[in-house]
């Protein structure tokens, strides 16, 4: 079995649904032409994605892995807590009166790199 490393970034502040959108594309690519295609997303999520793969790829070369034969084996975003600020209530469409906490949403992000076998 390959060698496997793995990076995780816990409490971004962003939801986990606006995480999940950008990450779909990148599972299965190799590490270093995910960050570069991330540093030219628009999306505000690319930006910790990426310096998280950076921080794999980081991990890798400590181990002393092969950086350039690294792919993304596993991406995925999970919920962290949300924050419930002190004055965090609204009215919602139609709720006759009555009112809602805001809900400030957080993600755990996790990347695992592996390294292809030369065949």
């Amino acid at each position: 079995m390959a060698e496997q490393v793995r990076a995780q970034a816990k409490h971004i502040p962003i939801a986990p649904r606006k995480v999940r959108r950008i990450l779909e594309p990148f599972r299965g690519m190799e590490a270093n032409r995910a960050v570069a295609i991330l540093k030219t997303m628009p999306h505000r999520a690319a930006h910790p994605v990426a310096k998280l793969i950076r921080s794999a790829i980081a991990n890798a070369e400590e181990k002393g892995l092969d950086i350039d034969s690294l792919y993304i084996a596993k991406l995925y975003a999970d919920e962290g807590p949300g924050v419930m600020p002190g004055k965090g209530w609204r009215a919602r469409w139609g709720s006759r009166g009555r009112y809602r906490p805001i809900r400030k949403r957080s993600s755990h992000i996790t990347v695992v790199l592996e390294e292809r076998l030369a065949e």
